[in-house]
């Protein structure tokens, strides 16, 4: 099935934004857009990636699909249910059910083991699966870090610990902001062709932000944010 994303993707989109808008109150009291997109849409397993700089909105783009921000209007379509007319109580529960979000910082919580980190994301949502955490770690090669502290692993263990995090909802939709922004080259190319081959196996979604043209080659559908999103550039993403 061929992926269909962009404002001409079809009714198969897990993702349709529409006139979405979100602006901010400068120092100076004036008010500035950073985010102003007309159509967006992502199909049911597709993976797009959105080339932006700092500055274009990519994060602000990625959290307003995800219900951490509110939007000032529009409507993001998440499976049909609109995050935009949702209380935050409601956009937690919609984003524990159907996204998954894998950061640039991981947003591991440090007191907590490999195992338990992911066990937490998951009862959020259709609630902790111990055996399916545990099969989730293996999945990314580290059944045998389960009960180590992200303290304890090396960087691109703690992404893989994010990546399966994110993961462990049966998410429709996976959002990455910059996953690879904090890995060397290597550890960049494994954990790109981690979230994809994932992403796959998951049947999900997949939504990428990077700036990154190494990470931006291995996409075949490929956004600049910058033409989807009629707002001025602001001093930060």
């Amino acid at each position: 099935m061929p992926q269909v994303f962009g404002p001409f993707a079809t009714h198969m989109a897990v993702l349709k934004v529409n006139q979405l808008r979100k602006t901010y109150v400068g120092p100076d009291g004036d008010r500035q857009t950073v985010v102003d997109v007309g159509a967006f849409s992502l199909a049911a397993e597709a993976q797009v990636a959105l080339s932006g700089e700092s500055g274009t909105g990519k994060t602000t783009f990625l959290n307003l699909i995800a219900g951490i921000l509110k939007a000032d209007s529009g409507s993001v379509l998440l499976d049909g249910k609109d995050m935009c007319t949702l209380g935050e109580s409601g956009r937690d529960r919609l984003r524990a059910e159907s996204i998954g979000y894998i950061f640039q910082t991981f947003n591991l919580l440090q007191g907590y083991t490999c195992l338990e980190n992911v066990l937490l994301g998951m009862s959020f949502g259709r609630g902790a699966d111990k055996d399916f955490a545990h099969d989730m770690l293996r999945r990314v090669g580290l059944e045998h870090r389960v009960h180590h502290y992200p303290r304890q692993l090396s960087t691109g263990q703690q992404q893989r610990v994010a990546v399966a995090r994110a993961l462990a909802n049966h998410p429709k939709l996976v959002l990455a902001d910059e996953p690879t922004g904090n890995l060397d080259s290597r550890n960049a190319a494994e954990a790109m062709e981690l979230i994809r081959g994932t992403c796959r196996e998951n049947k999900a979604a997949l939504l990428l932000v990077s700036h990154d043209p190494n990470v931006l080659g291995q996409f075949d559908q490929r956004e600049a944010l910058h033409e989807i999103n009629k707002a001025a550039q602001v001093p930060a993403s």
